[in-house]
């Protein structure tokens, strides 16, 4: 899905300043334990899928409607991983500054659903489930970095810790 309309509405009274947003980025896993990416076409590069919080749309319903819409896969939530903040202004094409909190997510495929992935919109290229150990490059560094709290949070659960990652004074916990 393009840049959501309330944003657009938004960007009509701010122009190109800062914008703080809440997003989500869904690390979706198959049966196998390959992860779903989709080759971004703003930037060629690899990546999990992600995007921008409707108002009042909660995170989980988010990011399992930006999985169909991007990839054609049903999934569902199974684990909120973490809940983090840039702390870089990302910059447009366009020129619009944004930050982004995100919230990131577990899913696995939805029983009686899809797992075979298609382009489903214009923000991909192309969509396809990888191995861990092989993933294709250019990854983007937002999905480098969620990717270290997704393995980190299922290190953890292996060992009985379930607990969502956070980052409080400078540590992640």
């Amino acid at each position: 899905m393009p840049t959501p309309q309330f944003v657009l509405e938004l960007r009509k009274k701010i122009g190109h300043d800062l914008l703080w947003l809440n997003g989500v980025t869904g690390c979706v896993l198959d049966d196998e334990g390959r992860l779903l990416l989709g080759r971004r076409s703003d930037t060629g590069e690899w990546a999990m899928v992600y995007g921008i919080n409707e108002p009042g749309e909660q995170p989980a319903d988010t990011v399992v409607r930006e999985i169909k819409e991007e990839t054609g896969v049903d999934a569902v939530v199974t684990d909120l991983v973490a809940v983090t903040s840039s702390d870089r202004v990302i910059t447009y094409a366009n020129g619009d500054n944004t930050m982004y909190m995100d919230h990131s997510f577990l899913c696995a495929l939805k029983p009686g659903g899809n797992t075979k992935p298609f382009v489903g919109d214009e923000e991909s290229l192309n969509v396809g489930w990888f191995d861990l150990d092989a993933l294709p490059q250019p990854l983007a560094q937002s999905t480098v970095e969620r990717l270290a709290l997704f393995r980190r949070y299922l290190e953890n659960k292996a060992k009985g810790d379930a607990h969502a990652l956070f980052v409080a004074d400078g540590e992640l916990h």
